[in-house]
């Protein structure tokens, strides 16, 4: 069944699409976005990627590198991040408390949430971010965290970039530019483990200012997502996502929590690949295509795209998440 569809990856400033560039994943290159608020220098890879535009690298060399190779990592989104100083305002930066990453989306998915979603929730921040705080049942569910303890890597710096191992490339720590030093200050760790740990403090949080002006190397990744089989894979939990999808794409968004202005918004899109024109345009409307892709998603396990093993049965999930919760309090100093 996931054979009928294609993806599509835009980005752009704000949630408006019509403001948004075509990303064209696994390529080196970098999209460059840029507003009043800040300006991003953006890569998106995806293993075994069939998406737009038509003839894009199935592939990155960024997932032969470690530690993307050894975790069997998915996708990244990995941009430079510089955000502007607001005419008038007298801060320095944006607190660590209110930069935050994460996903939302514009209509309610409660009635699309399938058995054992909770669990499957707390599998989810405990292996990505603890510090995830949201509310899937509300009428506009989102799902964020401190950026702070969201990103895999945060390199103070501009960073790398090698066409060779796939376009930008960040290590955590900081340049020599006051970026090592910053980190210092704040006490922040040097590995991104430890940072993200750290992170889940208020104090810590606190202590940390994403600088105008300056510029951030961020790096999200894991194994969880499968794009090509449109699956969520956790330990003992497997979901095909097109069985419980209502249409809506998935939507990743850097935003400042108090003010909920957005820095950046990277959209993930399904198609009817019947709806997509060669050069990538859709023959019909977003909501029409949207629509259509939903109203032809499947609604039974198929063995073609290996659905049916997706869903363990909620005995053995509950287990998963006791043992979680067992490990995640005998690792909390």
């Amino acid at each position: 069944m996931a054979d009928k569809y294609i993806l599509k990856v835009t980005a752009g400033p704000g949630y408006d699409t019509a403001d948004h560039v075509s990303v064209p994943v696994n390529d080196a290159s970098t999209v460059k976005i840029s507003s009043e608020l800040a300006d991003v220098e953006l890569n998106v890879r995806i293993q075994n990627y069939g998406g737009l535009p038509r003839g894009s690298d199935k592939t990155s060399s960024y997932f032969s590198t470690e530690p993307h190779k050894a975790n069997n990592d998915q996708y990244s989104i990995c941009l430079r991040f510089t955000p502007k100083k607001p005419e008038g305002s007298s801060e320095r930066g944006i607190s660590g408390e209110d930069l935050q990453f994460g996903n939302d989306f514009d209509h309610p998915i409660r009635d699309h949430l399938p058995p054992g979603f909770q669990t499957a929730l707390n599998i989810v921040k405990w292996l990505i971010d603890p510090g995830l705080e949201g509310d899937a049942y509300a009428d506009a569910p989102y799902l964020f965290g401190p950026a702070l303890s969201s990103f895999n890597t945060i390199y103070c710096g501009r960073g790398s970039e090698d066409a060779e191992k796939g376009g930008l490339v960040f290590e955590e720590g900081g340049d020599e530019k006051g970026g090592s030093k910053g980190r210092e200050e704040v006490g922040a760790p040097g590995t991104g483990k430890e940072r993200m740990k750290w992170a889940l403090k208020a104090e810590n949080k606190k202590a940390w200012v994403w600088e105008f002006g300056r510029t951030y190397g961020l790096d999200f990744f894991n194994p969880y997502l499968d794009f090509e089989r449109f699956a969520l894979r956790l330990p003992g939990f497997r979901l095909s996502i097109l069985r419980y999808w209502d249409g809506q794409g998935l939507r990743y968004v850097l935003r400042n929590k108090q003010t909920k202005e957005t820095y950046l918004v990277v959209m993930f899109s399904l198609y009817l690949k019947e709806d997509v024109n060669e050069d990538g345009t859709l023959k019909v409307s977003e909501e029409e295509a949207k629509s259509r892709a939903a109203i032809a998603r499947p609604t039974s396990p198929s063995s073609s795209d290996d659905e049916g093993e997706e869903q363990k049965p909620l005995p053995e999930l509950a287990l998963v998440d006791k043992k979680l919760a067992e490990t995640r309090l005998n690792d909390v100093d």
